[in-house]
């Protein structure tokens, strides 16, 4: 008598990617490989191809699948942003999208190497643009508002100076003490100041309070700028 098997789940571009994800989720994407992602699907690395023509376009794939996910949980939001409400509508936008940045948090670093926007970016800044619009803004006023907003638009700071890509250390007191001489200032300042809720961040000195202070004072500023 032949042994019955289960049929294999047939490969698809959205199950590849959201595998994809899945990993990097587990593992951080330095484990995403294409023969790591062949094992997770029981298929040839080789048969990977017809759906993602290389590790680069996976990198491309699984930032729209992100971005994808960024969307869905905006298309959620029951907002009004006409006159004044656009800060508002604005903002619970852009915590939305911080909010799936923290279920990948693979994915800021991922989006800093793209050379190009994919649709599902496109489609999410569109709606920023639209919030703007209703809220009073000029399209130039618009223009400048996403190049102020940068990275903060999609849920994280890019900071100029990242020596890790974590959460800024707590500096122990022997270190602070070796601060003290040549930089005075900022040892008094970190003395005060403590970046300690390491669930909320997604990189270099961008914890929740540090990121939601940054965009209120964006958005205070084109709310002043939008007035004039």
């Amino acid at each position: 008598m032949v042994a019955r098997t289960e049929p294999r789940t047939p490969l698809s571009r959205e199950r590849v990617l959201r595998t994809a994800v899945a990993i990097a989720d587990a593992n951080g994407v330095e484990a995403l490989t294409m023969r790591r992602l062949g094992e997770e699907l029981g298929a040839e690395a080789m048969s990977l191809y017809y759906h993602v023509a290389n590790k680069n376009a996976l990198l491309d794939g699984i930032v729209e699948v992100v971005a994808a996910e960024i969307n869905d949980a905006v298309g959620r939001i029951d907002a009004p942003s006409r006159g004044l409400r656009w800060k508002s509508a604005m903002r619970q936008r852009i915590l939305s999208a911080r909010e799936v940045m923290l279920r990948h948090r693979w994915a800021p670093a991922v989006i800093e190497t793209r050379t190009t926007a994919s649709a599902e970016v496109m489609r999410y800044q569109d709606g920023l643009v639209a919030v703007m619009l209703d809220g009073g803004f000029s399209p130039d006023l618009c223009h400048h508002a996403l190049h102020t907003l940068g990275s903060r638009a999609l849920g994280f700071a890019q900071e100029l100076f990242n020596p890790g890509g974590g959460p800024a250390p707590v500096p122990t007191p022997a270190e602070l003490a070796g601060l003290a001489g040549p930089f005075p200032h900022i040892a008094a300042m970190l003395t005060e100041v403590a970046h300690d809720d390491p669930d909320s961040t997604l990189g270099w000195c961008d914890d929740q309070t540090e990121f939601e202070f940054g965009l209120d004072l964006i958005l205070d500023g084109l709310d002043r700028m939008r007035r004039r």
